[in-house]
């Protein structure tokens, strides 16, 4: 059952999950082609296995600086109504299990983490943000309106 998977992953230094329900796989990219008039968010295109994806730079979407991203970067593949998305990561960790609801942080959030979670779940203890996808997709400029 898909509904209780979820890919581990790292984000400008914080550890989250992405639900395994629109995770399709994880590859290296490098060969990105910018696109003008794009939100910063959106680095461009990339071809893979005769598909174009959308690459969306995950630090910027969070409404942080991105890191130099030339080079082999590190990308989740999802699907979200019925498009690919190729989602800058800096760690891929694990494919893992978990039970149970994801619960409110009981921190405080930046507020482009905030805008971009739908709460916690937690994995051998550890408390993890559970990315809402299509908002990480939708960026920076969602938070704003």
């Amino acid at each position: 059952m898909m509904d209780n998977l979820y890919l581990l992953i790292e984000v400008a230094g914080q550890r989250a999950a992405l639900p395994g329900n629109v995770v399709e796989s994880v590859v290296e990219i490098d060969d990105v082609t910018p696109v003008p008039c794009l939100p910063p968010h959106v680095l461009g295109l990339f071809a893979l296995r005769s598909r174009v994806l959308t690459v969306i730079d995950s630090i910027v979407a969070l409404g942080l600086q991105s890191a130099d991203r030339s080079g082999d970067m590190q990308a989740v593949i999802v699907v979200v109504d019925g498009h690919y998305y190729a989602l800058l990561v800096d760690q891929v960790e694990d494919v893992v299990a978990i039970a149970g609801e994801p619960m409110p942080p009981r921190a405080l959030l930046s507020p482009g983490w905030a805008q971009m979670t739908d709460g916690v779940i937690e994995h051998e203890g550890q408390p993890l943000l559970l990315i809402n996808v299509a908002a990480l997709i939708d960026g920076p400029l969602a938070i704003a309106a």
